[in-house]
This record gives structure tokens, sequence and C-alpha cells, in this order.
């Protein structure tokens, strides 16, 4: 495979509705009113599961981008705070701030000076970007994937 064909398909795996469902298909008509409902037998609600997305993705862009990364703690600060709310502004907040660094992951992937194998200067042992895409790209399949279940679980879709 090619340089240029494996950085096309990293950008598809972000970016481009394959073998699942992707945000915007998830988050399609979602009503306000359950932006803070947490479903049966779950303990956070939509807008943190938006968050938990948002935030692990920010987190690996910086940590790829970053050469002064601080990590993070795993899980608290990769989740808001169990009573978090937010309201129409936050969500719309969420989703903005979500697709931006999605953008700029996939910036990063585009430019040819990126070398997708070499190890992350100031990363843990054997990491790269190529690694880090496809993190990315895997959680928020999971988590996206687990958004649409529980909307079926409410009966808001």
């Amino acid at each position: 495979m090619s340089d240029a064909e494996l950085r096309n398909q990293l950008i598809r795996m972000l970016t481009v509705q394959q073998a699942h469902m992707g945000l915007e298909d998830a988050v399609r008509n979602f009503p306000s009113k359950d932006f803070n409902t947490r479903p049966p037998n779950v303990e956070y609600t939509f807008w943190h599961l938006l968050e938990h997305l948002r935030i692990t993705q920010w987190d690996i862009l910086d940590y790829c981008r970053n050469s002064n990364y601080k990590s993070i703690e795993w899980p608290r600060e990769y989740w808001p705070a169990k009573d978090a709310m937010t309201d129409a502004a936050g969500w719309q907040h969420t989703l903005d701030q979500f697709r931006s660094d999605l953008a700029e992951l996939v910036a990063i992937v585009k430019n040819p000076q990126t070398d997708l194998f070499a190890p992350i200067p100031h990363g843990y042992d054997g990491h790269n970007i190529l690694r880090e895409i496809l993190v990315v790209a895997d959680h928020n399949a999971y988590h996206i994937g687990e958004f649409g279940i529980l909307r079926q679980v409410v009966k808001n879709w």
C-alpha cells in the first residue's frame, strides 16, 4: 500500500460512514429533552457520552501535536462530572469542538510531512501517529454505536 493510499484509508476511517454509524447520523434530530437523560442501568447521560468522545479525541490530538503534553487522569478527566448537565448551547459546543478536533486530526494525516510511523518524540514507547489515528477511529466507532443503541433503549429515535 502506498503512503497516499494509507493516508486516504485513515482519513476515510475517521470521516466516512463505512461499517459503522457516523456521528452525524447518531445525533441527527436528537431531542433536547434527552441531553441529560441517563438511560436505564447507565451511569452517564447522552451528553456525558458525547463529552467523553470529545475529551478523548482532544486528548489524543494534544498528545500527537504538543511536545509539552501532560496526560489527563483516567478515568476521571475523560468524563464530565456525574452531576454535570448541559443545555442546547453546551450540546452544540461539544459537537462543534468534536468536529473541529477531528478536522485537525485529518489535517495531520493529510500533511505529507507527517511521518505516520515515526515514534512520537514525547510519547510513550512505540506510539506513533498511525497508532493514535487508529485508536481515535476505534474509540469513536465504539461509543457512537453505543450512543445509537442507547437512543433505541430510551425510544427517542
